[in-house]
């Protein structure tokens, strides 16, 4: 079972990839508490698609999972989990663990 640290590490490995492509005075801090979504981001609407998708991505190449981070029970949420390195850590746990 894939724990929360290791889908964190693919997370900051995502931003870190994503941080590559930018400049060096504008690099996104890596942390758990990064805002993805929302005000005070710094990604936009694309950075966060390909953030998705790289986490997906990873998850099944490095784990086996196929795990759809943008479904219904995503949108569907008073929170969403695309709000933080945690909340998305936090979410793509309980997919894993299939609560």
């Amino acid at each position: 079972m894939i724990t929360g640290s290791q889908i964190e590490a693919i997370i900051f490995a995502a931003l870190a990839a994503l941080n590559a492509e930018r400049a060096p005075d504008d690099q996104i801090e890596i942390s758990e508490k990064t805002l993805l979504f929302g005000a005070g981001s710094r990604l936009d609407s694309l950075q966060l698609v390909s953030l998705i998708t790289d986490v997906e991505v990873a998850l099944n190449t490095e784990h086996g999972l196929e795990v759809s981070l943008a479904d219904d029970r995503a949108l569907e949420r008073s929170q969403s989990p695309y709000t933080t390195v945690e909340t998305l850590r936090d979410y793509v746990l309980e997919l894993t663990q299939g609560t």
